[in-house]
């Protein structure tokens, strides 16, 4: 989200808010503590641009990739888009832009895409791309070194992909299995592509 500029009690022809998330890695995603604040976060944020609506102003919420999948901007979107006017402007998610930046095509013909969060339980993500033809893994981050087993348990890490920065000047991609490390920050999806009857 921007850096902030303007106070919301200043009228500028222009102003930016910050809504700066609650860093909450250091608390399990399913401890009520990280949902109580999370929703505390997005319930005071949705009540700022509403603020802004309420005033009459125009509001444009930046946000990276589609911004409804897997996008911040859906937590503010189900407490606003019912109050307001609201146009969602799709974008590119950051699966396709990876896959497009590493020329990995992926599916095709009638295998099934998997989306999976790198933040599943290890015995579950295993299952799961077991069952996939083609996956694409994200919020990796510290979540690799699970991912990479579960990735080998299901049989597929000589297929897997990292991608890391995939939309951006200085991206890249590797095979996982040539990733010698496992830091990887938490935007770096891992791709397993499902075609299997390539030409």
């Amino acid at each position: 989200m921007p850096a902030p500029l303007s106070p919301i009690t200043s009228a500028p022809a222009e102003a930016e808010e910050a809504l700066d998330y609650p860093v909450t890695t250091e608390i399990d995603r399913r401890h009520a503590d990280y949902k109580a604040a999370t929703n505390a976060f997005y319930a005071a944020a949705a009540e700022r641009i509403a603020a802004h609506l309420d005033a009459g102003r125009s509001v444009a919420v930046l946000s990276e990739g589609d911004p409804l999948f897997y996008g911040s901007y859906m937590h503010l979107h189900v407490r606003l888009a019912h109050r307001y006017d609201t146009e969602v402007i799709p974008g590119i998610t950051a699966m396709s832009g990876c896959w497009s930046s590493a020329g990995l095509p992926l599916v095709q013909g009638d295998d099934v895409l998997s989306v999976l969060p790198g933040t599943l339980d290890e015995v579950e993500l295993s299952r799961r791309l077991t069952e996939a033809d083609g996956a694409v893994i994200m919020k990796v981050g510290r979540n690799l070194p699970k991912i990479r087993r579960a990735i080998e348990e299901a049989g597929k890490l000589e297929d897997a992909v990292y991608v890391e920065r995939g939309t951006m000047a200085n991206g890249h991609s590797i095979k996982l299995i040539d990733k010698t490390n496992d830091i990887a920050p938490y935007f770096a999806p891992v791709l397993i592509p499902g075609w299997s009857s390539r030409p």
